[in-house]
């Protein structure tokens, strides 16, 4: 009798144990993951550790998390869970003897309470990102993710036809060598130009955009939204600065209303300039357009023969940032055929990728597309597959053609040789403007830009356009497990080093950001053969 209540007692004991070693595992559990909890409101990363221990196998299995009570794991602030290092104490039998404790036998308030503490947890991780970081996250999205308007489309479409019209008109030029020019920033100079401008004067610069039938509050707001969205370089994972400046003669007055409105829809700046000391007048706008591109572009012009009229100047400075970047140390100093008897040293970037490609054998030239990061823009080059001057390519080059290559290209393996660039060109778009239709801006006896300033005396002398363009090595990083694919096998080669056009294409909008080629890198003279 005595003996079996002693059994009796003992198996109570026993129970009391169990139990009592439950409520010092919950307790441990429970601050490990307080203390866990606060370390993710400081990094985010620590969330994954939670789901996984805690919110895995929801329904009936055995939690993961029980597993780790059971076994004596407690969960620490961060890294993974381990194992708790018990002492013994007197009259308490050792874990390693005791029977692992199961959930199916707590006690229902035991229960209770795991399951409330798994909710609890579950409320922490959602109130574990900072609301900044959210909101951050959800501007970036919403700005990736807003629609283009209709309006900002049309004009996106026209200034694409734009880009190849004043790319031949300034290729005919003699002695014109490397060509840089962004047909968006072009437009958005007309859609100044139509805003300050009167009758046949505003009528020829929306007519240069095909937007002559369009209202003038349709393509002012259509261009705006175009130049916003495509100048969000943070969007685009781009380097790009631009400044846009009108400078008036100093005896006119800028309406408030032209101000107001040049600067809501074209992000315009206005400054008198006086040419009577024209040295310093030319390193005001020097200095303008050096500060604008982070010293980039530290030159618009040496000289400004007319001083009589407004001067429209654009400065930008464009960077892309490969959406598969290039490995640094697979560059090195090749020649760049500038003609066949005239070579230049230039460092030059080597790699093999995945790349949209096309190879023209019946007009013998190649392109390749090379995606930027984030993949709402890319660059492609276009290139004679032989060294030749590039007039019987640029015959070829229009908007309909283009589409024709593009849709003809297929994704392979390429293996590309590229310049490192670093360009800077300067361009006054006076003439070529003329010869696309602007004829009455640009003189002095025909032009009506009196929205400027209130009076008819005023004209367009120079309209500069100046860029600087870099590309290296840098860009995302990319899979190293690629090389082992199929599809990298026999890769076609693109080997950059004589002439070639190039542009940048904004996917989203269907606009072209810029347009040139590419005849003279910097560099030293290698070989000069007769």
């Amino acid at each position: 009798m005595e003996r079996t209540k002693m059994q009796s007692s003992g198996r109570r004991t026993t129970e009391l144990q169990k139990e009592d070693r439950i409520d010092r595992g919950l307790r441990w559990w429970v601050e490990g993951r307080t203390a866990h909890v606060c370390n993710v409101s400081r990094n985010p990363s620590l969330l994954v550790p939670i789901c996984s221990e805690s919110l895995k196998d929801v329904g009936g299995k055995r939690r993961q998390s029980d597993k780790f009570l059971s076994r004596g794991y407690i969960a620490p602030s961060s890294g993974p869970p381990r194992r708790r290092k018990r002492k013994e104490k007197p009259g308490f039998p050792s874990a390693a003897r005791a029977p692992s404790p199961r959930l199916s036998w707590f006690p229902a308030s035991m229960a209770a309470t795991m399951w409330m503490i798994r909710l609890l947890a579950l409320c922490a991780l959602v109130l574990a990102v900072p609301p900044e970081d959210k909101k951050k996250s959800e501007k970036k999205a919403s700005s990736g993710d807003k629609k283009l308007s209709d309006k900002a489309a049309a004009l996106a479409d026209r200034s694409a036809t734009l880009a190849f019209n004043l790319y031949h008109a300034m290729a005919k030029e003699k002695n014109m060598e490397n060509i840089l020019v962004s047909p968006v920033v072009v437009a958005s100079s007309l859609g100044l130009v139509s805003l300050g401008g009167k009758a046949t004067t505003a009528s020829q610069a929306k007519a240069l955009l095909s937007a002559d039938k369009l209202n003038d509050d349709y393509v002012h707001s259509g261009l705006s939204e175009l130049l916003s969205e495509v100048s969000n370089s943070t969007a685009r994972n781009v380097t790009w600065k631009m400044g846009s400046r009108l400078y008036g003669p100093s005896s006119i007055s800028f309406a408030d209303d032209f101000v107001k409105s040049s600067k809501k829809h074209y992000n315009y700046e206005h400054s008198k300039i006086n040419f009577r000391d024209k040295r310093s007048a030319l390193k005001s706008i020097n200095e303008w357009a050096s500060q604008t591109t982070d010293g980039k572009l530290p030159e618009v012009t040496k000289d400004v023969e007319k001083t009589d009229g407004a001067l429209i100047v654009n400065a930008m400075f464009f960077k892309p940032h490969w959406d598969e970047r290039f490995h640094h140390k697979m560059v090195d100093n090749r020649g760049f055929m500038v003609t066949r008897s005239y070579t230049v040293g230039i460092p030059m970037m080597h790699r093999t990728g995945l790349y949209n490609y096309f190879n023209d054998e019946a007009e013998n030239l190649q392109m390749v597309e090379m995606p930027l990061a984030h993949k709402l823009s890319s660059m492609i080059f276009i290139m004679p597959n032989h060294v030749e001057p590039l007039e019987r390519l640029e015959k070829l080059l229009t908007r309909e053609q283009l589409k024709v290559w593009l849709g003809k290209m297929k994704q392979r393996a390429v293996a590309i040789s590229l310049p490192k660039v670093s360009l800077e060109v300067s361009h006054d778009l006076h003439k070529h403007l003329a010869d696309l239709g602007l004829t009455e801006a640009v003189d002095k006896n025909k032009a009506d830009l009196s929205k400027i300033s209130g009076k008819k005396d005023l004209y367009l002398s120079n309209v500069f356009h100046a860029a600087a363009l870099e590309w290296d090595t840098e860009g995302n990083p990319f899979e190293g497990d690629i090389y082992a694919r199929e599809e990298m096998k026999n890769p076609k080669l693109f080997y950059a080093d004589h002439p070639f056009f190039f542009l940048i294409k904004d996917n989203k909008t269907n606009s072209i950001l810029f347009i040139g080629r590419l005849v003279r890198p910097k560099g030293d003279k290698m070989r000069d053969e007769l």
